[in-house]
């Protein structure tokens, strides 16, 4: 894999194609749009402003693009996919997120199509997929996030149903979402080892309620807290089957891993972009920033720590892509990917002194994303845990 920050796919055509297409709406349409809106990082939007996103995105072929054909998509390989996440990270778009469906549509939906029922997909996945409705994902509690094990929302049994108490936290998309995929503990005698289920839950359910979230670093307003008080779910919503939530929730881990990596990277790709320009352009003591050694060799290291980080990452995704299941590669990619971002979004608010600590720049902004990525999805010692285990069981 050659280093580029402009990266081409000459060997794909597909791919290319999709790949410029995705720039220009990017770049284009998008763009407009937003600033129509005076659209910025902590802006308070609500669905009314993503629907828009999504049935373009939708027309132009990139929602729910991944799918299969006869879902509507394009059988998208796993790199392929990558690529075109890649894109979204790099962009600088407030809702770029939408456009593949990260926010709320089919991407946010994940695997669960395997599981869902005919009365499933026809009330809640293909509406999805059509920009009609939205889906959040409810896993995480204030004292269960790593330790999913340790989540105190519940589903006792009532009648052929159940019924839901707890706090669930983190729910992106949650507060522009139609239903969520919500895993609950099955309420026991304690007897025998923990069961978790997961659900279907629709979100104007009485006893549910959809609150403002924790705001990220980020500024993002785009989490919910779920609150469930008796919340009532029949049989027709339970997904899958009695006992298998955490395999349903936790299930693609490999995949998800290495997936959210191509985002980070293309945030990487351009804060090292960012800082390149500024280089030549800042003008100090009479020359462009770029003449001072200091700075070049820290563009230097940004260069090869995002070429390493992109190279390993897209190996393991070409695996992926081959059959093979690359579980501790997921581990040193979503390690190696976080921490070497993080040093790159560091290395550009340096450079840029201090264009890079004035609040809303784009350089600000994405040390803050990038910076989060340590934690979210594992943090970086969740990684080191997992490839010391895979050492030394193998």
């Amino acid at each position: 894999m050659s280093f580029a920050l402009t990266p081409t796919y000459e060997d794909n055509p597909r791919l290319q194609s999709l790949v410029e297409r995705l720039r220009d709406y990017l770049d284009g349409e998008l763009a407009e749009y937003e600033a129509e809106l005076g659209l910025t990082q902590e802006s308070h939007y609500i669905r009314e402003t993503l629907e828009p996103v999504w049935r373009r995105s939708r027309e132009l072929g990139f929602y729910g693009i991944h799918l299969p054909t006869e879902l509507g998509g394009q059988n998208l390989t796993f790199t392929e996919l990558a690529a075109l996440k890649e894109e979204v990270g790099a962009s600088p778009r407030v809702l770029a997120t939408s456009v593949l469906g990260d926010m709320g549509g089919p991407l946010r939906a994940g695997s669960i199509f395997q599981y869902a029922t005919e009365h499933q997909l026809e009330k809640y996945l293909i509406p999805v997929l059509r920009g009609e409705k939205a889906c959040c994902f409810s896993l995480t509690e204030n004292d269960a996030g790593s330790d999913v094990r340790g989540m105190l929302t519940t589903a006792t049994p009532d009648g052929a149903g159940w019924r839901l108490n707890g706090h669930k936290v983190f729910s992106s998309a949650g507060p522009f979402a139609d239903f969520s995929v919500l895993i609950a503990k099955m309420a026991s005698d304690g007897d025998g080892p923990d069961s978790y289920s997961a659900f279907l839950v629709d979100l104007d359910s009485p006893g549910c309620t959809v609150a403002d979230g924790d705001v990220p670093m980020s500024g993002q307003h785009i989490e919910a807290d779920i609150i469930l008080d008796d919340c009532y779910v029949g049989p027709e919503q339970l997904l899958g089957n009695v006992g298998e939530g955490l395999r349903i929730g936790l299930g693609r881990v490999t995949v998800n891993r290495l997936l959210h990596c191509p985002t980070v990277l293309g945030g990487a790709r351009r804060a090292l972009e960012l800082s390149v320009e500024y280089s030549k352009t800042r003008q100090v003591q009479g020359a462009p920033l770029a003449m001072l050694q200091s700075i070049q060799h820290k563009l230097a290291d940004m260069a090869t720590d995002y070429y390493a980080a992109r190279s390993m990452t897209y190996d393991a995704l070409d695996a992926l892509d081959a059959g093979r299941s690359p579980r501790i590669e997921a581990f040193m990619c979503k390690l190696f990917v976080a921490e070497k971002a993080f040093t790159i979004a560091d290395h550009a608010v340096q450079i840029h002194g201090k264009a890079g600590v004035i609040r809303g720049s784009e350089v600000e902004s994405l040390f803050q994303r990038l910076r989060m990525f340590r934690i979210l999805t594992g943090s970086s010692e969740i990684q080191k845990n997992g490839i010391a285990r895979q050492l030394l069981t193998t």
